[in-house]
């Protein structure tokens, strides 16, 4: 819950249910200016590697949660290297250390 302090969307129609969203996140939502995908950086790269294991016309809705876990484990197990080459869940995890 700590480390829930924000969460910004980009302007796509999966989020326009944002309003349900945002009492189960238990943080705040913010969304990029129009024309603006930038200001979302992370989101557009992730959305690149995403690519790799759901083609755009994948039927998202049809996927199982285990299918759903292993892909997220797939991109938070492999290293960046804006990340000096750690995972995103080693960086995550070492971040919450800091909270404690």
């Amino acid at each position: 819950q700590t480390a829930r302090k924000s969460i910004t969307f980009d302007r796509g129609i999966e989020f326009r249910n944002w309003r349900k969203l945002e009492p189960g996140i238990g943080t705040e939502a913010w969304f990029c200016d129009p024309q603006a995908p930038w200001q979302k950086g992370s989101v557009e790269n992730l959305n690149k590697r995403a690519r790799r294991y759901l083609p755009r016309d994948a039927p998202v809705a049809a996927l199982s949660n285990r299918d759903m876990k292993s892909i997220c484990d797939r991109l938070n197990g492999t290293p960046r290297k804006c990340l000096g080459w750690r995972t995103p869940t080693e960086a995550f995890r070492e971040e919450l250390m800091k909270l404690r």
